[in-house]
Parts: C-alpha cells; structure tokens; sequence
C-alpha cells in the first residue's frame, strides 16, 4: 500500500477523533516520524477538524458562571450547633423512683448492647464485601494489564512489518454488504508467506471461521484460515503470485471453494 492509499484509507480522521484503536495509533504515529507527506497530511486534517468545531461551537448562558458560584456558596454553608447545657441541679429523688429508674437503665443498657452487637455483625459484613470487591478489581487490573501487553506485542510486530522493505502490503476493503469491514494483508516478497490482520472484521460467529483467498489468473486459491492467534505473527500459506486478496466466511475448518454471498472485503495487489 503507498502513502497515497494510506492517507485516503480514513486512518488519520479516525486518530483525531479517538476512535482509532491502539495497534492503529502506534503505527501511524511510527509512519508520521519516518514520512512528511503522512505527516503534512496529519497536520492539515487535524487544522481543519480544529476550524470545524470552532465554526459549530455554542456559547454557554451568560449567568451560567453566577448561577455555579451560588450553587458552591449554599452547599458550603454548615450551621453551628451550640451545645446547650443546664445549670438547674435536680432535687433529691425518693426511693421508689430511684428504683424504677435503675430498671430503666438495665433497659437502657441492654438495648444498647443490642444495638452495638448487631453494628459489629454490619462492619464485619462490610468488611468482608470490600475485601471481596478489593479482589475483583485486582483480578480485573490483572486481567486488564494482560490485554494491554498482548496488545503491545501485537503492535510492534505490525511496526515491523511496516518497516521491513521485503513486506508488501495489501489494503483489503469491504465489500458492498459489508462497507465497513477491512483487514490488511502482508506479504513477504522474499520467503512469500502471507500474513493477515483481520481485527477489524465482525468476530465470526460460532461454528464459522475467515479464509483467506489469494486470486491467481482470475481463480482463487485457498490462502489459509484465520484464527486471533495467528493474528499477524504466523504465515496462513505460501502463495508465489497473486493479483489480489479476498477473505470469506465458511464453515469451521474452511471450503474448497469461496461462498461469494459470504465474502467481506478484497483488494487487489
């Protein structure tokens, strides 16, 4: 693919707007530092997206800054509580009364000791559930740190397709049922394996798997199937010549022939 169809292939809009993915930001931002015209072109796409959204951008409400400054001063506002305390000395209680108010205070006690057990039971429930969440969010950083480095890994085995001269390049687009499907081809002119990414095709559906179709003087030639793992770091076929590329859909374990009604993207060499 030349730096023409690299430009044209809507990479560089979608780095502005953040929708590219991580594996197409690195690669673009490795081509911008080793090619002007992908850099220029980078350049005069970001000024006029920049120019775009001045042009559409709505003033906020003139009181709008008055009306959050108020908002701030209200709920900033905490009222004295002034402890209240009396100065009268009761008079001597008879005997009686002294009586049914030490009954009352076993009462007091008792429903105090209540109300302390079952806030114990309440903090260790709660104690409990925060160490149960404080272990899912580690399995999930974990889990999360596992997919950053395999996608790392995937992205710097792209830059160095992208950097090897022996590497041809095969922009496959999609079809008409399937416009925004595509996938890249690389092609080794020195050993002439084959190497696919296909992350931006739909994920197939169970019991079905992408096959890759080199097509030689007019007739396809089964290319390899695809699976994630083999994702750019391993050749699905040797193939010798080629005029263009084309994946499908079929059946687990692949066909001997295309199902064109199925077929998603192609491009030609």
């Amino acid at each position: 693919m030349n730096t023409k169809e690299y430009i044209s292939s809507g990479i560089i809009e979608s780095y502005i707007l953040g929708h590219a993915s991580p594996e197409e930001a690195g690669i673009l931002e490795c081509v911008m530092k080793n090619n002007a015209e992908v850099k220029a072109a980078f350049e005069e796409a970001q000024l006029t997206l920049e120019h775009l959204a001045t042009a559409q951008a709505v003033p906020p409400p003139g009181d709008l800054k008055s009306k959050i400054w108020n908002k701030i001063q209200q709920e900033q506002r905490v009222e004295e509580i002034k402890p209240v305390v009396s100065t009268d000395i009761p008079a001597a209680k008879p005997q009686e009364e002294i009586k049914i108010q030490g009954n009352n205070n076993w009462k007091t006690f008792s429903i105090a000791a209540s109300v302390l057990f079952l806030l114990s039971i309440a903090g260790n429930l709660f104690w409990m559930n925060n160490q149960s969440k404080a272990k899912e969010e580690m399995a999930k950083i974990k889990t999360e740190k596992q997919s950053q480095d395999i996608a790392m890994q995937k992205m710097n085995r792209k830059i160095e397709m992208f950097s090897n001269p022996d590497m041809q390049m095969v922009m496959l687009k999609g079809v008409e049922k399937h416009t925004d499907s595509k996938a890249m081809v690389f092609w080794d002119k020195k050993t002439k394996e084959v190497y696919l990414n296909a992350e931006n095709l739909p994920k197939a559906p169970e019991g079905m798997q992408y096959q890759l179709w080199a097509i030689q003087d007019g007739k396809p030639v089964d290319a390899g199937m695809y699976t994630e793992e083999k994702d750019t770091k391993i050749a699905l076929a040797n193939i010798p010549n080629a005029q263009a590329f084309a994946i499908t859909l079929e059946k687990q374990g692949g066909s001997k022939l295309p199902t064109m009604e199925n077929m998603y993207v192609m491009g030609g060499v």
